[in-house]
């Protein structure tokens, strides 16, 4: 069944084989058709037959993402020891000769720049916390920190996009796709991938997104993430133009639908299926989308939990609430990209504001989904695309610093459906340099994000330039078993 659900999918590079193939293409495009479900499980529209591969303790994922590379010793990696090794120059044994950006590689002298941040205990497994996020240490217990994640890519773009989309080289699908392709959605009235883009406070330049981060790649542009704007109409070219009724419109996209059915059918290219449903999922956002928007409706003791930003449009909080709408919507996943924690310079100011702007909202999205008796079938995923150094880049003083960007170990959190809440897993040395337990590349990430899916990563695949692509590449990766509930 797969193999004729690719076959249909790559038709477009083989329509020339003319008529003989479009037998088969049609009814592997009939696989591509929103509705099917059973009462075995939940309405499903569109994805794979055969996903889940077996059962999943999550059904819908959201994931936050701190775009900038967060310091991870300075939240959630607690190097007491630093202290007594201020302006030392980081030793040899512990760097290792290893790759450096050429932002510090040029200094005379690496000077450890311990954090100025009190750690406290949360929760009753005692997890470290920087002071800085005093909201999310209340939610400890329902948080999994894994502190030894690592990655190959040391500057922004391909580390980035490396996390996203499982390859430092563009053109990937993201993970958000993988999962439109494969779980489809349960809901005809939204995507199954929204991504948003909200707000920062950091006063340093923030480092730019691209749509290739929330894009589909080679799998069919249906499931590339659909992006909420913070200002303006959410969604571009939603409303109808002046003049324009909304039986104008339903009259409109049925004729088009039957000139595309037409070329469909003459070639068989699985674009124009796709096409064919991404306007009719637009009438229907027509709809769904203003509804989902106006948060007036939510109780006050709601709009008080994700504190006083969330009446603010394009705000993390805003997008917070909107996010878990989303979710108990039918949306299958959801990914925020929180700009601005690339603190090369004055973290001591940057920090505390960019830790402002998410803490309370976090924890106001854990404690809102299990109220809801939705965290246990939701998976919430906090992190970077890598951390940063111990050493400071630029002048040090006790008050204040910068880090450089560094892939070898930095800090990421889950929490809900699949995963052990109120643990911690991995070590690093007493630098936060190097991991030293319990290592977990950012593949297994993915691979552990798709597991609680109910994904077998080495199963989900796509042909595509001869290959099996899938998410998480050809080397030995895995879910990380020790945080699976």
């Amino acid at each position: 069944m797969k193999l004729i659900h690719e076959l249909g999918l790559t038709m477009t590079r083989r329509h020339f084989f003319g008529a003989g193939a479009l037998g088969l293409g049609t009814a592997a495009l009939a696989s591509l058709l929103p509705a099917r479900g059973n009462a075995a499980t939940p309405q499903r529209f569109g994805g794979l037959p055969e996903l889940p591969h077996f059962a999943p303790k999550a059904k819908r994922a959201i994931y936050l993402f701190m775009n900038g590379g967060p310091a991870q010793m300075d939240l959630f990696d607690y190097k007491p020891k630093m202290h007594d090794w201020f302006d030392k120059d980081l030793p040899e044994s512990v760097r290792k000769g290893q790759r450096l950006t050429t932002m510090t590689s040029g200094q005379s002298r690496f000077p450890i720049a311990p954090s100025k941040y009190k750690f406290h205990r949360h929760g009753q497994a005692g997890i470290w916390m920087t002071e800085l996020l005093p909201y999310t240490g209340k939610v400890a217990d329902e948080l999994c920190v894994i502190n030894s994640v690592h990655t190959e890519a040391i500057n922004h773009d391909p580390a980035v996009t490396y996390i996203c989309t499982g390859s430092q080289i563009p053109g990937r699908p993201s993970l958000g796709s993988w999962l439109s392709y494969g779980l489809g959605c349960e809901t005809q009235d939204l995507p199954a991938f929204v991504v948003m883009t909200p707000s920062w406070s950091a006063k340093n330049d923030p480092q730019a997104l691209y749509n290739r981060l929330w894009g589909s790649g080679f799998l069919p542009s249906r499931h590339q993430g659909v992006a909420l704007r913070g200002q303006g109409d959410p969604v571009l070219f939603l409303s109808n133009p002046d003049g324009v009724s909304a039986a104008n419109r339903r009259r409109m996209l049925d004729a088009l639908a039957r000139l595309n059915q037409q070329q469909l059918d003459e070639i068989a290219d699985p674009e124009t299926q796709a096409r064919i449903a991404q306007y009719e999922m637009a009438f229907r956002m027509q709809t769904s989308v203003p509804e989902l928007m106006d948060t007036a409706r939510e109780p006050r003791t709601v709009l008080d939990l994700y504190g006083p930003d969330v009446h603010k449009k394009g705000t993390f909080a805003a997008s917070c609430l909107l996010g878990r709408r989303l979710l108990e919507r039918g949306v299958r996943f959801v990914q925020i990209f929180h700009r601005g924690w690339d603190q090369h310079g004055d973290l001591a100011n940057n920090l505390p504001l960019q830790c402002r702007d998410i803490d309370q909202p976090v924890y106001a999205l854990i404690r809102d989904l299990k109220q809801r008796g939705m965290l246990d079938d939701t998976l919430v995923i906090w992190g970077g695309e890598f951390g940063r150094t111990i050493y400071c880049q630029g002048k040090l003083t006790r008050d204040n610093y910068g880090r450089d960007h560094h892939p070898r170990c930095f800090s990421m959190w889950m929490a809900g459906g699949g995963i052990k809440p109120g643990m911690v897993y991995g070590e690093t040395d007493d630098f936060s340099y190097n991991v030293v337990k319990d290592p977990v590349h950012i593949n297994d990430i993915n691979a552990t994000i798709l597991h609680c899916l109910g994904i077998d990563h080495k199963r989900l695949t796509f042909k595509f330039q001869g290959l099996d692509v899938r998410l998480t590449g050809v080397e030995d990766h895995g879910p990380v078993h020790g945080i699976l509930a």
